[in-house]
């Protein structure tokens, strides 16, 4: 059977999921079934927040799916958090921080977390976001190995920098380069035959 699968720069305020059960989400939530008339059987590889952009892999191969989610491939994000975030708190980032996961203590494994001198070149920011005009911000490389429930926002927060805008421009070797939000490529996997 042939699978299909697909990079798509997820925008802010949409949900990770092609549709829901619920009458009262349909009704006031996005969903990645308005980007594109995707195949049956699609589905998100892992998720990215409503609040958060950037690089979501779709694919039709479940097997995929699973591989990718628990193989604890790298996924680097770009941060912009509040405040002018110190070299201590990087380094707390950095080698793992205790935060909350559904109700439990979870300590997470360490990573790469590095200040960006300069505002990365990105699309412009979702004018939902109110990216405060009067509060300097700091932005963040982080690469990490794992995937918890809003984990990169947990971590800012946890140091005292919350992250007002989080954009995921890389899950492995696949990048989201010079995609724009709501964009969606084609992408060939080659895996090895089963």
């Amino acid at each position: 059977m042939e699978h299909f699968h697909f990079q798509v720069y997820k925008p802010y305020g949409m949900l990770s999921q092609m549709t829901s059960g619920e009458d009262r989400q349909l009704r006031k939530k996005r969903f990645l079934s308005e980007l594109f008339d995707f195949p049956d059987g699609i589905m998100p590889i892992g998720r990215l927040d409503e609040k958060s952009e950037g690089l979501l892999l779709m694919t039709t191969d479940g097997k995929l799916s699973d591989t990718i989610n628990r193989s604890g491939i790298e996924k680097e994000y770009l941060a912009q958090v509040d405040g002018l975030i110190t070299t201590e708190a990087i380094k707390e980032i950095s080698k793992g921080i205790s935060i909350g996961v559904f109700g439990k203590k979870y300590v997470t494994m360490p990573c790469l977390a590095t200040l960006l001198n300069e505002a990365p070149t990105l699309p412009d920011a979702n004018s939902a976001m109110r990216i405060g005009r009067h509060r300097p911000t700091s932005w963040l490389r982080i690469i990490i190995k794992e995937g918890k429930f809003r984990q990169v926002r947990k971590m800012t927060a946890a140091v005292g920098f919350p992250t007002l805008r989080l954009v995921r421009i890389r899950i492995g070797e696949i990048e989201l380069q010079n995609m724009n939000p709501t964009d969606v490529l084609p992408l060939k996997i080659n895996l090895p035959p089963s």
